[in-house]
């Protein structure tokens, strides 16, 4: 998902492998047959600490993962979305730190599919789009 507050989203440091140091978006891999916006929502909990309230689906990219010495195709998807709470309390054995970045040229983020989400929030959010 995007956190998303005025022009700027919310970047989590990856505490672990793959890609450990990295900023990402909050989110995770959905368990048995739950519904990605769900998924969404739980990982917002476990990440973050608190409740967001989901916005616009931004869309869906298929990527790969690695996990376990293979390479996984994954369908990434990304919604927008708002903190309901300001006072965020990471989960330690997922992230390191967080940061608001700019939506507009923000650095290279972990994974492809966050880049592009970013980027199509970017434009969606314009004024005048």
């Amino acid at each position: 998902m995007l956190v998303v507050s005025g022009d700027l989203f919310l970047a989590l440091r990856r505490a672990s492998e793959p890609k450990a140091g990295e900023w990402e978006l909050p989110g995770g891999f959905c368990d048995g047959w739950e519904h990605p916006a769900d998924t969404a929502v739980r990982e917002a909990r476990e990440e973050l600490g608190v409740d967001v309230e989901l916005g616009a689906f931004l869309g869906m990219y298929l990527t790969r993962y690695e996990y376990q010495n293979e390479i996984l195709p994954v369908l990434d998807c990304f919604w927008l979305a708002r903190l309901r709470d300001e006072k965020i309390r990471l989960n330690p054995l997922e992230s390191s730190e967080y940061t608001w970045l700019p939506l507009c040229d923000p650095p290279r983020l972990a994974f492809e599919s966050m880049d592009q989400a970013v980027r199509a929030a970017s434009i969606s959010l314009s004024p005048g789009v």
